[in-house]
């Protein structure tokens, strides 16, 4: 590692970080009309909790991350917004873990997913554009791998974010995160494909699994209605760090989680919003990894394959000059690497003159073959 540290590359591009902040402002209104008029259940000094847990591990493994990369932590340099704007991502996880799930009256449990969420974007990475990126979903991780060891824990209840408004205000609180949630996909996020994916394809799988296995298909899709739903809708499955770009990439990726969700309900796993989202993360990261392996694989064929085309080439062009194959094979191709050490005084062979950082000059082929010497720069 340099003595000298990069400067850290900008962690989000302008839209990004934009669609980050309105995210943040978002859930951090819901949590405050939650614990004073929605009824949120877990105690009012949890987010708090959440937060300094998230901030702190976010920090910490960023200095860990700047360092083992010899370069500056990306919160460094731009002031107290810059440490604001960095922080975004973490603010998200934490309210949106603590907010999910409900653990009873161990905060313990809670942090641990906070930790799990954050931390997972520091472990399960991919090669996306020439950059490592995370791709698993942090909050759904987090969520996900408490229900997984603690089988006690579960999602909030549904009551939990209208059970103290009636009069037809319940339908206010999904109708008013449709709206924002819309805006903020279609116009920052761009990921109203996945969301028409995601949302055709569940409305699919209810009545499919009605036609099989006689379940309702009402209720089925009824459930598409509830606050929980069209919050994992706008608010989770749209994590713009995690889900393809392009618009067929989104339509699977939204697609799958709804058809995986629907196979998990059949076979009667609970939660399967959550498992089935991780499975798909967690298949999109397999495939990124796949596609870089392939992608270089073929890079090195390709290069193998232009050296040994220059070879020919140089071997033919030497046969039709009259030059013979030995003078040709001392003329290392570009990009070669390793020439062999010159031929011993007095054997009339030549010494092969490599460019600079060469490597892999074949030796004459005979020491007694005729030689045409062309001069080669050092």
């Amino acid at each position: 590692m340099s003595a000298t540290k990069t400067a850290a590359a900008p962690r989000h591009n302008p839209k990004v970080t934009t669609a980050l902040r309105r995210f943040a402002i978002s859930i951090s209104v819901l949590n405050i009309f939650g614990y004073t008029v929605l009824g949120f259940e877990q105690p009012w000094t949890w987010p708090f909790i959440a937060l300094a847990t998230a901030y702190t591990v976010e920090i910490v493994l960023e200095l860990f991350g700047a360092r083992a990369e010899g370069r500056a932590p990306r919160f460094a340099g731009g002031g107290f917004k810059g440490l604001v704007e960095f922080l975004f991502p973490a603010h998200i996880t934490a309210l949106a873990v603590n907010m999910l799930t409900y653990v009873n009256d161990l905060v313990w449990v809670m942090v641990f997913g906070v930790i799990v969420a954050v931390g997972t974007k520091w472990v399960l990475r991919a090669p996306v554009k020439g950059r490592m990126r995370h791709f698993m979903n942090p909050s759904n991780f987090g969520i996900a791998v408490i229900l997984l060891l603690f089988p006690w824990a579960s999602i909030a209840p549904p009551y939990h974010f209208t059970e103290y408004l009636d009069g037809g205000f319940d339908w206010l609180v999904p109708a008013i995160i449709i709206v924002l949630g819309t805006m903020l996909n279609a116009k920052l996020t761009e990921r109203m494909w996945l969301i028409l994916g995601w949302v055709g394809v569940f409305a699919l799988q209810a009545i499919v699994r009605g036609l099989l296995f006689d379940t309702s298909i009402l209720a089925g899709l009824a459930m598409m209605t509830g606050v929980a739903f069209v919050l994992f809708t706008n608010y989770m499955i749209t994590d713009p760090g995690t889900t393809p770009s392009s618009k067929w990439g989104q339509i699977a990726f939204g697609g799958g989680v709804a058809a995986l969700y629907g196979v998990l309900t059949a076979m009667s796993v609970a939660y399967g919003l959550f498992f089935a989202t991780a499975l798909v993360c967690a298949i999109r990261g397999a495939f990124l990894w796949t596609a870089d392996i392939v992608s270089r694989k073929r890079a090195e064929e390709a290069l193998a394959l232009a050296a040994v085309t220059r070879s020919v080439t140089q071997a033919e062009a030497a046969a039709e000059t009259g030059t013979t194959t030995t003078a040709a094979a001392c003329a290392c191709p570009e990009g070669a690497c390793a020439c062999p050490a010159p031929a011993a005084s007095g054997s009339g062979a030549p010494a092969c003159a490599c460019p600079e950082g060469a490597c892999a000059c074949p030796a004459p082929a005979s020491a007694e073959a005729e030689t045409k010497k062309v001069p080669v720069p050092a």
